[in-house]
């Protein structure tokens, strides 16, 4: 009965994990109910996205200070501020910087942006300094945007992903449930911190 009490037990732990309200958890972290239900910049480029996240996080810098982080991202450019080695195990070729990049801030529409030498490009869609950012895959499956507002002591930054799936089979959903948004949580709950802590600490004391 041991190995069956076992399953049992990892199917209830893995059922409370990938619950709703976990789910929940994972592609709003950090965010309010406000900044979750607003509508942003560039939410009409996916209008029909099947995996949608609003993650966030508060700068103790102004929002000038936090854009030039933004506009560097990028593989081959600034990094993604996250766990490089996970990034750079898809082949991902980036390597996060700890200053700003002067070759690396005269970003506008239109722009391309290489996602490792595999991935779908990203292509500017809007780049309106020091208010909003947002790439487009090439694909038109993926819609990733920066919101910034200014606030008493600093920046509300908010990202949000916009994904299609497609027409995915139910092995694929299930990886996307189980595997991939968790594992967004962990990459970009690390990038937003990331900027953060790098946008403070230049800021003249």
């Amino acid at each position: 009965m041991r190995p069956m009490a076992w399953f049992g037990a990892g199917a209830a732990v893995v059922a409370a994990a990938y619950s709703p309200f976990m789910r929940r958890r994972y592609l709003t972290w950090g965010a309010t109910a406000e900044e979750v239900a607003a509508v942003l910049p560039g939410d009409d480029l996916l209008s029909d996205a099947d995996m949608l996240s609003t993650r966030a996080i508060t700068i103790a810098a102004a929002p000038s200070s936090v854009w030039p982080w933004l506009v560097q991202m990028g593989s081959g450019r600034g990094g993604a501020y996250t766990y490089d080695w996970i990034e750079n195990l898809f082949g991902l070729d980036m390597h996060s910087a700890n200053e700003i990049l002067p070759q690396f801030q005269d970003l506008a529409a239109g722009d391309v942006l290489p996602l490792g030498s595999g991935g779908p490009a990203m292509r500017v869609a809007i780049c309106d300094p020091p208010e909003a950012l947002v790439f487009r895959s090439e694909d038109g499956r993926w819609v990733w945007s920066f919101s910034l507002s200014e606030q008493s002591g600093g920046t509300r930054l908010v990202s949000r992903n916009r994904i299609s799936e497609g027409d995915p089979t139910i092995a694929r959903r299930l990886v996307d449930r189980l595997i991939m948004e968790p594992g967004s949580l962990v990459m970009e709950r690390r990038m937003l911190i990331g900027i953060r802590d790098r946008a403070e600490a230049a800021v003249p004391a």
